[in-house]
């Protein structure tokens, strides 16, 4: 990759929309605290108001800044699986002047530590990124970038690594009232979560 994570980093601090590669496809990431590079990330990709984007984040270290709580069983979850395929939905630190796309009504924000090293190393000089794939709605990840997509929007710009492997989404736990319940199996299956924590309640298309 051409482009470093200075310059990356550089380009966030300068409120652009920039394009990275996750695990298995291309991401939006943006400053989580610049609200219109946030709103600009939402409107490339075509997403109404009333839609939070994820927060990406280094390490573990972080979360505690940017949530409510940490439940020990949600620190051993963090422990096990992170950097990787696991995002966890907590409610919010009330304190932070942030809006992720949803003006904070949902409750909840989506954190993650991704394995992507490049990522990563950028997350270490930026701090929490907001992010959302490329891809449209409803479709999967993007996993080859398209040669015009900067000329799309002035405020795009591009860390391109080649084409991505092909693999599965995150799987995603959400947390309310001291209970966690699997929203979506995507990398880690239920099993591998249980083995780890006891009491998590299974996704909708497990339960019989």
């Amino acid at each position: 990759m051409s482009v470093t994570t200075e310059q990356a980093a550089e380009w966030i601090r300068s409120g652009y929309v920039v394009i990275v590669p996750l695990e298995h496809g291309y991401s939006f990431v943006v400053d989580a605290f610049n609200h219109d590079a946030v709103r600009t990330m939402h409107v490339l990709r075509g997403v109404s108001s009333g839609v939070s984007a994820q927060v990406l984040i280094a390490g573990m270290q972080t979360a505690p800044g940017i949530v409510r709580e940490i439940s020990p069983d949600v620190k051993i979850l963090m422990e096990n699986f992170w950097p990787g395929l696991l995002s966890i939905n907590l409610a919010p630190n009330s304190a932070l002047a942030w809006d992720l796309g949803d003006g904070g009504v949902l409750g909840e924000i989506s954190i993650r530590v991704p394995s992507s090293r490049f990522v990563l190393e950028l997350l270490k000089l930026t701090g929490p990124l907001a992010t959302a794939s490329i891809s449209p709605v409803g479709q999967g990840p993007t996993r080859i970038l398209d040669s015009a997509l900067q000329s799309k929007s002035e405020m795009i710009r591009i860390c391109d690594e080649g084409e991505l492997p092909q693999g599965p989404l995150s799987s995603i736990l959400s947390v309310k009232g001291g209970r966690i319940s699997m929203t979506r199996v995507g990398a880690l299956s239920f099993e591998q979560l249980s083995a780890k924590v006891s009491g998590i309640a299974p996704s909708s298309d497990q339960k019989t």
